[in-house]
């Protein structure tokens, strides 16, 4: 991955931060993305202090024209495309009958759209490198999960989105990653949604006992090194898209009385 260019959304913390650090240390040139300018300073920052090329740019990739800003700043300064994670995202924890429908879009419009414009934009140049296009997605996209409709729905999307990618550039060497970290210390169910559109605010999972973002960093790099298709990590995450497959009916049973057991759980 030596001077091959990479562009990450969401990089300013968790998943998309570790696998910024982790493609710099490998010698790649960053295009690092985020709504938040502070937090995205910070990650240049510490780009730059292990020596890595990183253009900072500030995109909230639920805006077409801040996705094609992001691509066209790209190719300005390093003229092609060689990696495109699209790893920016949100989630949303309240039971459907008593979110506001503005949860559900809001949710949609970060996790698909932006992952459907920025591909949009980097398509050329990406079928011109013959790179990779990576989708952050989740267990979420395999498991309709409860009190999650909104990001699961977002998730099955960009699953049914890669994959008719890639089967439409079979012939053009378009690698196409789906990379489901499963349950992943980071701030995401701190800022997710509940019912009103306002920030959950605080995990109700503990952060210690799950997968840290450095080794998803690590797992996604190598998958995109190898040009796999596909990546499911953990045990629980594994055995969820079997049972998806084999045994819906008892993951269901399982996944509501797992979720039901979170602290303050909207499932009564």
């Amino acid at each position: 991955m030596k001077d091959k260019v990479v562009i990450i959304t969401g990089a300013s913390s968790g998943i998309g931060k570790a696998t910024a650090i982790q493609f710099a240390q490998r010698g790649a040139k960053l295009v690092i993305a985020a709504r938040s300018a502070d937090k995205l300073d910070e990650t240049q920052h510490e780009i730059e202090a292990i020596g890595g090329e990183v253009l900072s740019v500030r995109c909230d990739v639920s805006i077409e024209k801040d996705c094609e800003n992001l691509i066209a700043q790209t190719i300005e300064r390093f003229h092609s495309i060689d990696v495109l994670v699209n790893n920016a995202g949100i989630s949303m924890r309240a039971l459907f009958n008593e979110s506001e429908l503005k949860v559900i879009k809001n949710v949609m419009d970060i996790n698909f759209w932006g992952t459907v414009y920025c591909t949009k934009f980097a398509l050329a140049y990406l079928l011109k490198s013959k790179g990779s296009v990576v989708g952050v997605s989740s267990i979420a996209g395999y498991v309709g999960l409860p009190a999650r409709t909104g990001y699961s729905a977002s998730k099955f999307a960009i699953h049914g989105f890669l994959e008719a990618l890639r089967s439409e550039n079979l012939e053009n060497d378009l690698h196409v990653l789906i990379a489901c970290p499963g349950f992943t210390a980071s701030n995401i169910r701190n800022s997710a949604l509940m019912a009103d559109g306002s920030s959950q605010g605080e995990s109700p999972r503990i952060e210690s006992k799950m997968m840290s973002a450095e080794e998803v960093a690590e797992h996604i790099y190598k998958s995109i090194q190898n040009r796999s298709q596909k990546l499911v990590l953990t045990t629980e995450g594994k055995l969820a898209v079997f049972l998806s497959k084999w045994a819906p009916e008892i993951l269901q049973k399982m996944v509501f009385k797992k979720m039901k057991r979170e602290t303050d759980s909207p499932l009564k």
